[in-house]
């Protein structure tokens, strides 16, 4: 039963929301001690949203577009009453004084919100391994990464803990871990969601997003969450379709779709195989194949983690212990401290223009060259991650572990929409087939992916 097909159950009265609360609280009470997906429960109000929700059904009361669907919200996005720490020591104790807009529009609608999910600290990592609460186990491979940020979403939602996931996404931190856990991980256009309320990483980059086992989650949430927000300076008014109604295409005829050499280049030779052969089924369901070239995949990630490094030492000057919890740099990890070093080295007025303001020209050059690309094309599709998770615990060099976002950042320095969905296996891990659009052609991303699941 898919996310859409559940709620029509539940507003038809065939399951009550409440039974399918009790049934994810059954899932994490066996589950999350061994996969720490969530860091924080909120069983009782889950259930009395769920209550409240099945007496409207009974007295046939009007219900939201969400009735009954269960979500858990990655540690950094504010639910009110709910400690909100970023899966930091810094913020351990410091509980959200109100929704975030995009919890705000799902409890509108009849979400219900049964907890908390881990990440890597402050959204800083690949592998949820940095998080002050442990590390997250990925249920699709165990005793290896989930991938980060977002690996509690992720996580979560391959653990059948929740129906959908709300991450963050600052360079691939929704879609590497959904390509690592076998799930749908999707990043809109920069500004289509609300970031009001997310305690950011790299205000430039970050975007909010869901997280589903079917693209019926993502859709439905993404027809929820996807609006203009007066509130947040960086949303676009914009005339959004609904996601929804492309969920029972069958052909892509019509519709180009590239491959770019050097992103197979830089990918392992199993994971191209894996998906190359997700690739041609899009081409079997009418997709024109074309294969184009991008001269700057050595410039991205250089330049996604030089401007990441500035806007995170200057998002993390407000924990300085006076106001929000601990001064940061007396408690935090290893990986968030490098973070904050560099940027404050970086944003010296006498590194500034060396460093800072031409990796800001190399982004325009970046998204340029990508949004040419795509004037010519509906997609670019590829591998979404080079690498397998590697095992819980592998030391790993800091390039090493920033080597898996290189084919994620892209999307995030061009602002474009991009979306992970399950390619297949190799050595039984799951890997990611990565679709990515022009801005605001989000929808053509889940028609393609509605297509794609419906041919398995």
């Amino acid at each position: 039963m898919n996310v859409i097909e559940k709620l029509n159950s539940i507003k038809n009265g065939e399951i009550t929301a409440k039974e399918n609360v009790e049934n994810f609280i059954k899932v994490i009470d066996e589950n999350n001690e061994s996969i720490n997906a969530f860091i924080e429960l909120n069983y009782e109000n889950a259930l009395k949203q769920a209550d409240v929700i099945d007496a409207k059904i009974a007295n046939g009361e009007d219900v939201g577009a969400l009735a009954g669907i269960v979500f858990g919200i990655k540690a950094n996005i504010n639910v009110e009453d709910l400690i909100i720490s970023a899966a930091s020591k810094t913020l351990e104790n410091y509980i959200g004084s109100y929704n975030a807009t995009v919890v705000k529009e799902i409890l509108d609608e009849d979400g219900i919100i049964i907890g908390i999910l881990n990440m890597d600290e402050f959204a800083a990592g690949s592998s949820t391994e940095t998080s002050y609460y442990g590390p997250t186990q990925n249920p699709a491979a165990m005793g290896r990464i989930p991938g980060g940020s977002s690996g509690g979403c992720a996580a979560a939602i391959a653990g059948k803990m929740c129906d959908i996931s709300i991450g963050s996404d600052t360079g691939g931190s929704i879609r590497n871990p959904a390509s690592h856990c076998g799930v749908i991980g999707f990043k809109p256009t920069y500004g289509a969601v609300s970031r009001q309320g997310l305690l950011d990483l790299s205000m430039s980059l970050d975007q909010i997003g869901p997280l589903s086992n079917d693209v019926s989650g993502i859709a439905l949430t993404l027809n929820t969450i996807a609006k203009y927000d007066e509130t947040e300076c960086t949303t676009l008014n914009w005339d959004k379709p609904d996601f929804t109604n492309v969920l029972d295409d069958t052909s892509l005829k019509g519709m180009k779709i590239a491959v770019c050499k050097e992103f197979i280049d830089v990918t392992d030779d199993e994971i191209n195989k894996t998906v190359n052969q997700a690739i041609n089924k899009l081409v079997e369901a009418g997709a024109e194949l074309v294969e184009v070239s991008f001269d700057y995949i050595n410039l991205c990630l250089p330049t996604y983690y030089l401007i990441n490094y500035v806007e995170f030492f200057s998002a993390t000057r407000k924990y300085d212990g006076r106001e929000y919890g601990s001064r940061i740099e007396e408690v935090c990890g290893d990986e968030v401290l490098r973070r904050i070093k560099i940027g404050s080295h970086i944003a010296e007025a006498e590194f500034s223009g060396k460093y800072y303001k031409q990796a800001l020209k190399a982004r325009s050059v970046i998204r340029s060259e990508i949004t040419s690309m795509l004037e010519n094309v509906d997609l670019i599709v590829g591998p979404t991650v080079p690498k397998l998770p590697h095992e819980i615990g592998a030391e790993l060099e800091p390039m090493e572990m920033y080597a898996y976002d290189i084919l994620t950042v892209i999307a995030n320095l061009a602002g474009i929409p991009a979306a992970s969905i399950p390619a297949g296996e190799v050595d039984g891990i799951p890997v990611g087939l990565q679709l990515q659009a022009k801005p605001l052609d989000d929808l053509k991303i889940i028609k393609a992916m509605s297509v794609f699941e419906n041919t398995q």
